[in-house]
């Protein structure tokens, strides 16, 4: 896989482009965000948002107009409105800076596995079990359907009305139906990798979560470990 990275930064950008290389990505490096519009497509973008030459907000908007290429944005700034931005305007994922080459590595993983799967969907039309990871197209797994580009939920064809943090929870435990993830990393990914609140908080939504959707069995509990989200080997309905 041939990797854009766009990061100013020396001493972030070359200790990472060798951190990749050694996972066996091909790293092409550029510095500003002219430089990385002028690049040949890649297959992955690592996007830097303090860039010296131009907001890379609007990169990540340039890059999308062109192309579906699949967008991790990566940032220091801790302000969650850039993210937001970011990730409205077509990114698929994002990181704060400091973070390990690992925890990386597992996003572009992650956001390949998903892009491929939006690649095989007809827009409009997502059968059972089917992921939408660029927001565009609902993802259904039995009769959950989740919008993420409205942010909408519905079970059962009634709509579900959920906070902010239990839609963000609920789209991250969607991302790979009966996976099991960990609660350190759903509280960096739904929170804040600098979180320091009580860890009762992620029970509390998860509770909340199980509730609205009508049937606790939706979210399993892995002692000791996290959650996963529950769909059948069919893709068949939870009963309510």
């Amino acid at each position: 896989m041939r990797v854009l990275l766009i990061e100013d930064d020396n001493a972030i950008a070359e200790p990472l482009a060798e951190g990749l290389r050694r996972y066996g990505f091909a790293i092409d490096r550029v510095g500003t965000g002219a430089a990385a519009l002028a690049a040949p497509a890649p297959d992955m973008v690592l996007l830097d948002l303090g860039l010296p030459d131009m907001d890379g907000i609007d990169v990540c908007r340039t890059l999308r107009g062109r192309s579906r290429v699949p967008i991790i944005m990566i940032t220091a700034r801790g302000d969650e409105t850039d993210r937001v931005v970011g990730l409205e305007l077509g990114a698929d994922d994002y990181l704060s800076k400091p973070f390990g080459i690992r925890e990386l590595v597992a996003r572009m993983r992650a956001v390949t596995r998903r892009a491929r799967l939006t690649d095989t969907i007809s827009p409009g039309m997502p059968a059972t079990g089917e992921t939408a990871p660029n927001g565009s197209t609902p993802q259904r797994l039995g009769d959950l359907l989740i919008d993420r580009r409205t942010r909408k939920v519905h079970v059962a064809g009634a709509q579900v009305a959920l906070a902010p943090k239990e839609f963000d929870l609920l789209t991250l435990l969607a991302e790979d139906p009966g996976a099991v993830y960990s609660r350190q990393h759903i509280l960096d990914t739904v929170w804040d990798p600098n979180y320091f609140g009580p860890s009762k908080t992620l029970d509390v939504h998860i509770a909340a979560l199980r509730r609205k959707l009508g049937n606790p069995t939706w979210i399993e509990t892995v002692r000791g470990v996290g959650f996963r989200l529950t769909v059948s080997a069919d893709g068949g309905d939870h009963p309510r």
